[in-house]
Formats: structure tokens, sequence, C-alpha cells
């Protein structure tokens, strides 16, 4: 039986990674694989690190669509791949480390672009959008960038109006119209992982 892919796309820090923690609760660990889009930024060798830092991370063409694509198709056909991984505080993919993931009978795409392109859209099952509140979204991103990404604050402030939300407004937001449900993540939204996992488990069926 050909797996489920689930995309899960929504503006940064809009609470796409607890979705996909709720919606694993409810299947067996081992029947669910995650692919993180931010794992395949674009490779910048040739650049130094001050030059990687000026890279708008939030436009389409700083992703590897691609190779986003094939590794999907791969697990799809029942294939495992070797997923790149990426080092946010280098700004760069890591050159001689990689993540082993083998099919299962769930995947879940998640990434701030993963609704852009067409070709990972037709090969998805189910596609949502998580969406959150424009100053809750800046005041997590800026609350992980410093604990988690060793970024300052005025570099956080400066990369979010610079690129983060006007990438928000010109790429992310208008991919809501693809998705099938959109979860509005300020609130409780149990209801609607529920309503979510009974689909999986139908269509596994």
């Amino acid at each position: 039986m050909k797996p489920i892919l689930i995309t899960i796309a929504g503006g940064t820090a809009s609470g796409k990674t607890t979705v996909v923690e709720e919606i694993i609760r409810y299947f067996d660990s081992d029947s669910v694989t995650v692919l993180c889009q931010d794992n395949y930024y674009k490779a910048q060798d040739d650049m130094t690190l001050e030059e990687r830092k000026k890279i708008n991370y939030d436009h389409p063409n700083s992703f590897d669509m691609d190779l986003l694509y094939e590794d999907i198709q791969q697990l799809l056909e029942g294939k495992a791949i070797d997923s790149p991984l990426y080092d946010f505080k280098e700004h760069n993919r890591k050159k001689e480390e990689t993540q082993y993931i083998y099919p299962t009978k769930v995947i879940i795409l998640e990434g701030i672009l993963s609704l852009y392109d067409k070709r990972i859209r037709d090969l998805s099952d189910i596609l949502i959008y998580v969406e959150s509140d424009a100053d809750i979204r800046f005041i997590r991103r800026l609350k992980r960038d410093i604990q988690e990404r060793g970024r300052d604050l005025n570099n956080v402030i400066l990369q979010y109006l610079s690129t983060v939300k006007p990438m928000y407004d010109a790429y992310i937001a208008p991919t809501k119209r693809f998705a099938d449900i959109i979860i509005p993540n300020d609130t409780k939204h149990d209801v609607a992982i529920e309503i979510l996992a009974a689909k999986i488990k139908d269509i596994l069926k």
C-alpha cells in the first residue's frame, strides 16, 4: 500500500511542529516519518559565514525543491533516503552528516513553503495550513532564534522586518488557498487534530 503524505505549511513559528507532534500521538512511532523542509535549504559552501547570513531564507529559491521532491518520491515508493541536515548556526547544510529516513505508512512533510511546489502538492493526500497571529509568530521566533539558534536580538528583528514578514505576505500566506484544512494555532485545536487523525486512519484502512 502506498504511504500517505501529509503536507503541513504555515508561517515561521506558527505552530507547525506542535501540530505534527499532536498528529503523531495518534499513531505508533514506527508508523510515522517526519520530513522537515528546513533541512532542504541549499548548500552554500562557496560563501563565507557573513555572506550566508545575508541570504533570504524565506524565499522559495533558498530551498532545493528538486531534491525534496525526489526524496519524497523515493519514500512514497517504499525506498529509504539520506536526508540532508541543516545547521542554523552556520547557515549552511551539514557537509558530512545526513539523516537516514525509512518509509512508513504515514509521511509528514512540514515547512514554511511545503505547499508552494505544485509537484509536492500533487503527491500529497492531505494539505494543511497552520495559521497563527503575526505578533505571536514573531515572539515565538524571537525566543527560538535566540535560545536555540545562537542569534542576537537585533539580527532577529532585522531579519524579520527585511525578509521574514515580506516573504510571508508574498509567498507563504498565498499557499493557504491550496490547503484542505486550515488549523488556527492561537487557540486549542483538539477537535481539528482528532478529525484529521480519524481521516488518516480511514485512508490507511
